[in-house]
């Protein structure tokens, strides 16, 4: 157990590191155009940022792991749903045999009640 956190916690410092050297190496500032060139001289506005270009990696980065995480929870849904139906439908069903164990009531299939006769 113990060499697995090792191993975890060394590709989490390598990680660590690759971001802080690209983030280094990537400290120029550039310019994050939002709106083509002509729509924002159509509306009179210009929407630009400027950013140092790690942030501008770092945030893509962020949006893909964020679509990939909703992506795969909506695909999920289907598979989450029937699993909550199944699990509703076992609670009926264990209702249903422990109030009839409750009852006391004999098997109706003419084979069971040979069996429980032959056990007495």
């Amino acid at each position: 157990m113990t060499m697995i956190r090792l191993l975890r916690s060394l590709v989490l410092v390598l990680v660590a590191l690759v971001l802080v050297v690209l983030a280094l190496a990537n400290r120029n500032i550039v310019e994050l155009h939002l709106l083509p060139a002509a729509v924002g001289d159509f509306i009179g506005q210009d929407w630009t940022l400027r950013l140092p270009l790690f942030l501008v990696i770092f945030g893509g980065i962020l949006a893909g792991v964020l679509l990939g995480f909703v992506w795969e929870w909506l695909r999920a849904h289907r598979t989450r749903a029937s699993g909550q139906a199944a699990k509703k439908q076992l609670r009926k069903i264990e209702r249903e045999t422990a109030k009839a164990g409750a009852t006391g009531d004999k098997p109706r299939d003419e084979v069971l009640a040979l069996l429980d006769q032959s056990g007495r």
